[in-house]
């Protein structure tokens, strides 16, 4: 019987030898032989995939230790792939849920990070105590590191990155360089270039304007009005600037005037037939094609596109933001400065075992020298270093970053980490090479320059006049990313989605001659299925609040 016990004990003791082994296994599969940890991410925005070894990617590691393998969304909108995560429960080391954000904190999908923030100080100083106030959810824990929104030193943009009227380059040098302010005089400089250009160089029909409507990104179609009544892009709604009352901007005057204008040029075949149809990857491969001639759009969403076209040397087929209006006595707030977003920002799952191993990550990414690393590249290769400690970079090496493929085997992209933008802490170089000053004149084509010249400019954020500051509420969007359908204004926001989706592609169809009969309609479908007083309190109640709060910390 003893030896039996003796035998047992032996066999018990083998298995939980091997459970450690298996354990032990598990937690440390993400080092490699060289001792560097890989976390999993995952980004619910469209992104790209780097190969393996792309090189910065693997300097970067090799210096901090850890890297990270980013995946993007593809296929589904961020709440649903979101959705399919809170369901199994799984969840990558570190996730930016985007529209999703707020349904992975309410699963209980983020840890807590606020006692962990003494111990990396480069991401506590990413922001004031306040902007930690503000990042807190209203559990009091801070879930997420927003990563957008700073600027350290000076703002050095050169480029719009935001919500514009764009119109392409070619067109400001056939017309001689007009002042374009309002919409009637963006649209008048597009249909007489297209009634004398109606095809490309290579055959191909031109399209006057085109506007992104598939799914989420509807955003083109419905926001417009805000910006052309003078609104900075809150996004949800306009807010009056002495009443502090929140408005949808669905049924401003400006609204019906911007879409009964829309109704004209889909008539006369300036807006391109197929706008509300495409998909995004159609929409893409047609500025891709350089015969669209102006848009509204994120600069964000058609980047890509006209990074393509700049390979090639169709410098003349891309685009000049332009802060359009209705009336000329209004004064356009398109460009804004960078703003926090409390709503949306990187967090840590619960499926993470190295909590502090991530954090760790994180703080080292905001390194100064690892700034650099992540968007100059390494010195002698893809910058060089004059002897007054300035960035600069050779003909070669700026032909490089123009090439996407290069870029993509050999740039990092840790875009969507904890970042920020204007100055290095040296104060003497731009975070971004594209601001440092002579590296933006440098890379800029002949036509580039002629453009830039003949309107007195030194950059293309000179296209627009300048917010000089936001409001505190700004931008009121981010407070209804936490609303769920269990609150009358999270079934609001629900409906509107859904009416102006179904109706604003029909009000633009329609025959001018019907238009009037055809708003009436859709005012009457979003009055009839909108609680617009709901929403409307619900926005105006968080903007009080984000007086409040940014009163008591100034």
């Amino acid at each position: 019987m003893k030896k039996i016990l003796s035998v047992l004990s032996l066999f018990l003791i083998g298995l939980l030898v091997l459970s450690g082994c298996e354990s032990d296994k598990e937690t440390s599969s993400n080092v490699d032989g060289n001792g560097i940890k890989t976390f999993t991410a995952f980004m619910a925005v469209p992104g790209k995939e780097l190969p393996d070894d792309n090189r910065m990617m693997n300097k970067i590691a090799e210096k901090i230790g850890a890297k990270a393998d980013v995946t993007w969304l593809t296929g589904q909108t961020a709440s649903e792939r979101i959705g399919v995560m809170i369901a199994g429960g799984e969840y990558p080391d570190f996730i930016d849920g985007s529209d999703g954000t707020a349904a992975l904190i309410n699963a209980g999908a983020l840890i807590p990070l606020e006692d962990y923030l003494d111990d990396y100080p480069n991401i506590k100083n990413l922001y004031t105590d306040a902007q930690w106030n503000q990042i807190r959810n209203e559990d009091g824990h801070i879930y997420i590191i927003p990563q957008f929104g700073v600027v350290k030193g000076q703002n050095m943009a050169v480029n719009h990155s935001d919500e514009a009227f764009w119109i392409q380059k070619r067109i400001l040098e056939w017309a001689d360089y007009p002042e374009i302010t309002t919409l009637d005089e963006y649209f008048d400089l597009i249909e007489s270039y297209l009634k004398e250009n109606p095809t490309s160089e290579d055959g191909q029909k031109n399209i006057g304007f085109s506007i992104l409507s598939d799914d989420w990104r509807y955003f083109c179609l419905e926001n417009p009005p805000q910006f052309l009544a003078g609104y900075p892009n809150d996004g949800a709604a306009v807010i009056d600037p002495v009443t502090k009352e929140a408005k949808v901007y669905d049924q401003i005057p400006e609204a019906k005037e911007y879409y009964k204008i829309l109704s004209e040029k889909f008539a006369k075949g300036i807006v391109d037939p197929e706008t509300f149809t495409m998909s995004y990857d159609q929409y893409i491969a047609k500025i891709s094609s350089g015969r669209v001639l102006g848009m509204v759009d994120q600069y964000w969403q058609f980047q890509d596109a006209e990074t393509s076209l700049k390979s090639q040397g169709l410098d003349h087929l891309t685009y000049v933001p332009l802060d359009l209006v209705l009336d000329k006595n209004v004064t356009p707030q398109y460009f804004s400065p960078p703003t926090l977003n409390v709503a949306n920002g990187l967090g840590i799952s619960i499926s993470n075992k190295d909590v502090e191993g991530s954090l760790k990550f994180l703080n080292d990414l905001l390194d100064p020298e690892i700034m650099v690393m992540r968007t100059w590249g390494e010195k002698g290769v893809d910058y060089e270093v004059d002897d007054k400690g300035l960035f600069y970079r050779t003909e070669e090496q700026r032909k490089n970053a123009k090439n996407q493929n290069y870029v993509t085997n050999n740039f990092s992209d840790y875009n969507y980490f904890p970042t920020y933008t204007g100055m290095m802490e040296d104060g003497i170089n731009a975070v971004s090479p594209g601001e440092q000053p002579d590296e933006f004149y440098a890379t800029l084509s002949d036509l580039d320059r002629k453009i830039l010249d003949a309107y007195g400019y030194k950059k293309w954020t000179d296209f627009l006049t300048p917010v000089k500051e936001n409001a505190p509420w700004y931008p009121i969007y981010s407070a209804t990313n936490g609303w769920t359908a269990s609150t009358p204004e999270g079934i609001s926001k629900e409906k509107m989605t859904e009416v102006k989706q179904q109706w604003l592609p029909k009000v633009i169809m329609t025959p001018p001659d019907k238009f009037e009969s055809a708003w009436s309609d859709y005012m009457d479908a979003y009055n009839s299925q909108v609680d617009v007083k709901a929403y409307e309190d619900a926005l105006t109640k968080e903007v009080q609040r984000r007086i409040e709060v940014s009163e008591s910390t100034n």
